[in-house]
């Protein structure tokens, strides 16, 4: 594979995450992306558990206070730790939900998103390193990975075509005690962003 084809530069970090995602996340975070094609934010956001009266909309800071506030904890006023701090968005005809906490992370997170005839993928990284990635359409689990266990050249030919396109896109970073070619930690959240097209700056 070639290093993140999909990925213009200036749009990753040294570690390989998208540029937008570390600019959200608190220092070694513990967090999720979800994406699904069709619905609107605050739909995405009640289907992942959130209560309506809870949505509001909001303005990002230019800033986070410290290492360990995430920016839409910041934007929310939410002290770290004490909940999770979920923001949505919508670019194209995908919406996203990234969260700070890891706190939505299950199978059953990703077939409420995509039930409908909706297609959906749920991204997550944890601060042990933990990474996996859930795919799903019509409110049924088609793909889960875990990054420990890819091997792109054998598990990418057996990927739903779109998934298959999403994780050549997102390509490889060369990164210490890794082979050339092999998949980093990073690939579900790189793969996740070109899914969905969110490969910008």
């Amino acid at each position: 594979m070639m290093p993140t084809p999909g990925f213009p530069p200036s749009t990753l970090d040294s570690q390989g995450t998208p540029i937008w995602i570390s600019d959200l996340a608190a220092g070694d975070p513990n967090h999720i992306l979800h994406v699904v094609r069709g619905i609107e934010p605050a739909e995405a956001l009640e289907a992942l558990g959130a209560k309506p009266g809870l949505i509001q909309p909001c303005e990002l800071p230019d800033g986070k206070p410290d290492e360990w506030t995430s920016l839409p904890c910041a934007a929310l006023g939410i002290e770290p730790g004490t909940s999770a701090a979920l923001v949505s968005g919508r670019i194209g005809e995908w919406t996203f939900v990234y969260e700070d906490s890891g706190f939505t992370y299950d199978d059953a997170a990703t077939k409420a998103l995509s039930a409908g005839g909706r297609t959906a993928a749920t991204s997550v990284y944890t601060i042990n390193g933990d990474a996996g990635l859930t795919y799903a359409i019509d409110g049924e689990q088609v793909e889960w990975l875990n990054v420990d266990d890819l091997l792109l050249e054998e598990d990418l030919l057996g990927m739903p075509a779109e998934l298959r396109a999403a994780f050549e896109a997102a390509g490889t970073v060369e990164m210490e005690d890794f082979e050339p070619g092999e998949a980093d930690g990073l690939i579900a959240m790189r793969a996740i962003c070109a899914l969905a097209g969110l490969t910008c700056p």
